[in-house]
């Protein structure tokens, strides 16, 4: 079965990072509803909202492994540091530091600097994985042209002023924890369940944050119904794309999948005017949407020796 997987097909690789990028772009459109239904404004409830969403996430990852694979999901003793680093450093480090930064920052630069994970998980990966994921002229000439794509589109109102440097660094650091987790995902990854990995990291690290947010003062009043249903939605979106994206990351080259994040952002733009009713029809959100295609075919392109 593992042998003839369908996670090992090149088409499905590209479809899947596809549909997580697509998810993970609800996210920030919901994020917003969620902030105004709950009144949540403070770093220490946003991190709060954060480690819930996490942490249910994993709850719902458990539960599937108990329907798939009819017992609960279980790791050996000698897994568990690993897959606590990786919940640190992807779940808990990687949001501690992008709802930080994002307060600290323009909303353009928060998008630019965020859309850089691709372009650091491609760089990394030929640095840890030089066998099998060489950094190429083609790779490098897709990432540049990915996040010019990314720039493209908030290019009139990007800004490097010295008001946003401290949140410009903190988001930027945000960016190499989850380009982190990607590379710790494909070098822990062998011979372990992705379902597993998926649920202990979601909530070991949906744990820590909920315990950073009430250390910060943080508080959510769970009573508005609509509240409830938002929560639960960007959990069953937490859990669904970092299941896939941990299986992908283990049977394909970090630089393949991860350059897909660059659609985030564009996904994300994309369900602010489904959800939100956001004004998105215009020149530069096309041409962006055309650069970060071409810097994608660029990564994934076969080069014929």
């Amino acid at each position: 079965m593992e042998k003839n997987s369908i996670l090992k097909k090149r088409w499905f690789a590209c479809i899947g990072a596809l549909i997580c990028a697509a998810l993970w772009g609800t996210a920030f459109p919901v994020i917003k509803l969620g902030y105004e239904v709950l009144a949540i404004e403070s770093v220490g409830s946003k991190l709060l909202f954060a480690g819930e969403r996490f942490a249910l996430a994993g709850v719902f990852v458990f539960l599937f492994g108990l329907i798939i694979y009819r017992k609960p999901l279980v790791i050996k003793r000698n897994e568990i540091l690993p897959i606590a680093l990786l919940g640190f450093v992807q779940t808990t480090l990687q949001y501690l530091f992008a709802y930080v930064g994002v307060g600290l920052t323009t909303a353009t630069n928060t998008s630019i600097l965020t859309g850089t994970v691709s372009i650091i998980s491609v760089v990394a990966a030929a640095v840890f994985f030089r066998g099998t994921d060489r950094l190429t002229p083609l790779k490098a000439a897709g990432c540049l042209v990915g996040l010019f794509g990314i720039v493209f589109v908030h290019i009139k109102d990007f800004s490097l002023v010295s008001a946003t440097l401290p949140g410009d660094f903190i988001v930027l650091l945000s960016a190499f924890s989850g380009a982190g987790g990607n590379i710790i995902i494909k070098k822990i990854s062998q011979g372990k369940n992705p379902a597993a990995m998926t649920a202990y990291q979601l909530f070991g690290g949906g744990l820590l944050l909920i315990i950073i947010g009430v250390i910060m003062g943080g508080h959510i009043s769970c009573t508005n119904p609509r509240g409830i249903v938002i929560l639960i939605w960007l959990s069953v979106v937490s859990s669904v794309s970092f299941l896939l994206w941990t299986a992908l990351l283990k049977h394909h080259p970090v630089s393949r999948i991860t350059i897909f994040t660059m659609l985030v952002p564009v996904f994300g733009t994309l369900w602010s005017w489904i959800l939100l009713g956001e004004n998105i029809f215009n020149i530069g959100n096309l041409v962006s949407l055309l650069l970060i295609a071409a810097g994608i075919v660029l990564v994934n392109i076969r080069r014929n020796r």
